[in-house]
């Protein structure tokens, strides 16, 4: 890959001055039975037992077999990896002493016998409108924060963000079974997901009015309960002063959460630079869009993706190769060149988390090998 890139004098580095932009990230987890491989709902649990920032990183999820844990703000992949690195290792240790595997995976793999949420008011409302949509197995995501303070600037983000976000979904595939079997995607979570009314490519607006007016017309249609329920895959956050990028399913090592999130961010401050240039964001077919999020979720990095600007399905790696391109100047500036492309071959090598955990089940025929190796992964323990 490192031959391939070729963007370095796309863009003259004249802002090479700027601080680095922030960013964080917000990975959930499911809570598996050993021994069965089914969602445990023991998050209260495993929460109680974690202390100091642990517990201050932590966070309930929309069940009680899914924890969520958050990094701090960051200045760089190396302080990123570290906080990764920190609560992954003390959420599975709490898990671990329960007889739960803390497990990094996009989308239930086996079956949710007790669908368990937390005691919330908000939770019984979202099941009340949304009826079994809101029942459907667990699902884990990670979310890049970006810093972004400006909320115009941001909306604009959001806009030249579009043609991107299937690649980073692609790179990001991590949920290959539902039920204990293979269900041919890279990325159930993604399909599963489509199912809530508020979710998909993130609309084109002119404006922060444009945007807000739009969202509110949406509570009022009962599409969202509120601004939190706005899950388009990349949106001004409503908790921070920052774009958060929500198309990514969890990420099955902490190597692999980083390479995802450096990838964010150079996107994020490659279209500021484009945007503070004047230069427009691409308008794309709402039906392009959907197609190139689709086939991301089919296809992972193993096939081909629908490249949403000209409509032509080309080999995934080909778009990855774009996308590095795009996003060179930004990681150069940044000094996370060649993390993010060690990242990548070592992605080319070994494959998606979804094709690893594929290469398991081939390899055994089990799925609680696939459950053990990925927990493995989770905290970096696994075999190589």
């Amino acid at each position: 890959m490192g031959a391939g890139f070729k963007g370095l004098d796309r863009r003259q580095l004249a802002t090479a001055e700027r601080s680095p932009l922030t960013l964080g990230v917000e990975e959930e987890f499911l809570l598996l039975d050993t021994f069965s491989g089914r969602n445990l709902p023991v998050a209260d649990t495993v929460l109680a037992r974690l202390t100091g920032q642990a517990l201050e990183q932590s966070r309930h999820e929309f069940r009680q077999s899914m924890i969520e844990m958050v990094t701090p703000v960051c200045s760089n992949l190396t302080q990123l990896r570290e906080h990764l690195a920190a609560s992954r290792a003390v959420a599975a240790a709490a898990g671990a002493a329960i007889g739960a595997r803390l497990v990094a995976v996009g989308a239930t793999p086996v079956a949710e016998a007790v669908i368990d949420r937390p005691a919330a008011e908000r939770y019984e409302r979202i099941i009340r409108q949304f009826g079994p949509v809101a029942l459907d197995p667990a699902l884990c995501g990670c979310h890049v924060h970006v810093g972004v303070p400006d909320r115009e600037l941001a909306v604009q983000v959001c806009n030249h963000l579009r043609p991107w976000l299937p690649v980073i979904q692609a790179i990001a595939a991590n949920s290959p079974f539902h039920e204990g079997a293979d269900t041919g995607y890279a990325s159930w979570r993604s399909i599963q997901m489509e199912r809530w009314p508020s979710l998909g490519p993130t609309p084109h607006f002119a404006s922060a009015a444009e945007y807000d007016h739009t969202v509110e017309q949406l509570i009022t249609a009962g599409v969202m309960l509120d601004v939190g329920m706005v899950l388009w895959y990349a949106r001004p956050s409503a908790r921070y002063p920052t774009v958060e990028v929500r198309v990514a399913d969890v990420a099955p090592t902490v190597d692999d959460a980083v390479v995802l999130a450096g990838l964010v961010r150079a996107l994020v401050a490659t279209v500021i630079d484009d945007i503070r240039a004047e230069l427009p964001a691409p308008r794309l077919r709402g039906s392009l869009m959907s197609a190139a999020h689709w086939r991301a979720a089919r296809d992972g990095l193993e096939g081909h993706l629908v490249n949403p600007l000209t409509g032509d399905l080309q080999p995934a790696w080909d778009l990855v190769d774009d996308l590095l391109d795009f996003v060179g100047p930004a990681l150069t500036r940044d000094g996370e060149l060649q993390t993010v492309i060690a990242g990548l071959e070592r992605l080319r090598v070994e494959g998606t988390g979804a094709e690893r955990q594929r290469r398991v089940h081939r390899r055994t025929g089990d799925i609680n090998d696939v459950l053990g190796y990925l927990a493995a992964e989770t905290t970096g323990n696994a075999a190589r």
